[in-house]
């Protein structure tokens, strides 16, 4: 089963755990010093939160699986929508060491699709490979987005 995943960059840890604390009636399942997340079961989400980011906001989103098999799924169906994927494999990152792979879609937004092995005492350290110079952020791929088709103009109105 999937449970959706959404990693937002906070300024002020302390204020940010308060306020997402009382928002999902639920203490974090993992609170370190720059980093908290909430496994919720309703919506089946894991939310979290750091102070890694370049600037705060929403740094990725993604589907976190509980089998091997699932993310195998995930794999292939982006490769039969001829994304590019970008296999990290197995990784140490947010606390957690994972078998993960990424894509981006057309907006440049990451998708991190992930099976959570164990966890690790550290945040983890950045593949310079994926990162833009000077990113603190862990693991996240920067880049180009991949080429769509874009609709003229007017062809959708509202």
């Amino acid at each position: 089963m999937k449970r959706f995943h959404v990693h937002v960059h906070v300024d002020d840890l302390a204020a940010s755990v308060a306020f997402y604390t009382k928002l999902f009636a639920a203490e974090p399942a993992r609170l370190e010093v720059d980093y908290a997340k909430w496994m919720l079961d309703d919506p089946r989400a894991n939310f979290a939160i750091s102070t890694r980011g370049a600037k705060a906001g929403v740094d990725h989103l993604g589907f976190q699986v509980e089998e091997a098999d699932e993310l195998a799924e995930l794999a292939q169906r982006a490769r039969a929508a001829d994304m590019v994927l970008l296999d990290q494999g197995e990784t140490a990152c947010c606390y957690a060491r994972s078998e993960k792979h990424w894509i981006v879609d057309p907006q440049g937004i990451a998708w991190e699709h992930f099976h959570t092995l164990d966890s690790v005492r550290v945040y983890g350290q950045s593949s310079e490979q994926l990162l833009s110079p000077g990113t603190p952020g862990c693991c996240v791929p920067r880049g180009k987005p991949i080429d769509v088709p874009v609709k003229p103009a007017g062809s959708d109105r509202c």
